[in-house]
């Protein structure tokens, strides 16, 4: 799963909650080379070949857009509990902005950081699973996110990310606002790739069924309600981000890319 070999998914299946603790990455000898030998006096003493050494971590690509940095700090708090899982990193993305520098002047939105980079398409097939976040507008992805998998036809045409996990995450400006239209709507998206939709559901438990306070999220994934724009994210909201990145980090340990079209195959 993943270029170059990828995720291989544990033999022993425990149960969803319980993280699998086995190397993501089984390990590759294409790390011993001639390299790995050590020359003295004359003589070449190979090196005992350490498989630990060679285990790389599963990638989970955080890919977001954020207008008014609401998605932004779900995403870094769902990288948070991505990294926490032993051989799984979350690696944070920017789409691309669609908006006229002007316009966004005109709207108030605060500039953005140089920390994150700008996702490209043919960087997809580098990751084991996603989790991509959004805002919406008017129940469904912002503009912003669906001109970025609009952009991504190649590897739909070549079915390069069929069997990747990968879940959503959004923010609305109201409880009505479209928390779970906005994941529904979204689907189609990972539909036509061959993606697996990997929903949260009540995973998070207690959390999930309070009614004494007003959160975003849903079983379809985290979210935050950013009101006029000017809401910071409760704590619980947060807390339900961190474990949507947990929960997806433990999923993707689990999966192997199983299918994609051969290089130069074609559609029947």
């Amino acid at each position: 799963m993943g270029k170059g070999g990828g995720c291989v998914p544990s033999k022993r299946r425990p149960p969803i909650e319980v993280p699998d603790q086995e190397p993501c990455l089984q390990e590759t000898n294409s790390a011993i080379s001639s390299q790995n030998q050590i020359t003295s006096t004359n003589k070449t003493i190979p090196v005992q070949y350490n498989p630990t050494l060679a285990v790389k971590k599963c990638k989970i690509f955080i890919i977001f857009y954020s207008m008014y940095a609401h998605v932004e700090l779900m995403a870094r708090r769902i990288k948070k509990g991505v990294d926490s899982i032993d051989g799984v990193e979350g690696v944070l993305y920017r789409v691309p902005e669609t908006l006229l520098q002007g316009t966004l002047e005109q709207m108030k939105v605060p500039q953005k950081g140089n920390d994150v980079p700008l996702i490209k398409v043919d960087e997809l097939v580098n990751a084991d699973g996603f989790l991509f976040g959004f805002p919406t507008r008017f129940g469904s992805m912002a503009a912003q996110m669906k001109a970025f998998f609009d952009s991504t036809h190649e590897l739909w045409m070549k079915q390069k990310l069929a069997g990747v996990p990968a879940g959503f995450f959004v923010s609305t400006g109201t409880q009505g606002g479209g928390q779970e239209t906005t994941a529904w709507t979204a689907i189609t998206q990972l539909v036509h790739h061959g993606m697996v939709f990997v929903p949260i559901g009540y995973t998070f438990g207690a959390g999930m069924f309070r009614m004494d306070s007003i959160r975003g999220g849903s079983p379809y994934g985290a979210g935050v309600l950013s009101g006029d724009g000017t809401r910071e994210p409760t704590a619980t909201e947060l807390a339900l981000a961190e474990h949507q990145g947990k929960y997806m980090a433990t999923v993707v340990k689990r999966f192997a890319r199983p299918f994609s079209l051969a290089p130069g195959e074609k559609h029947n």
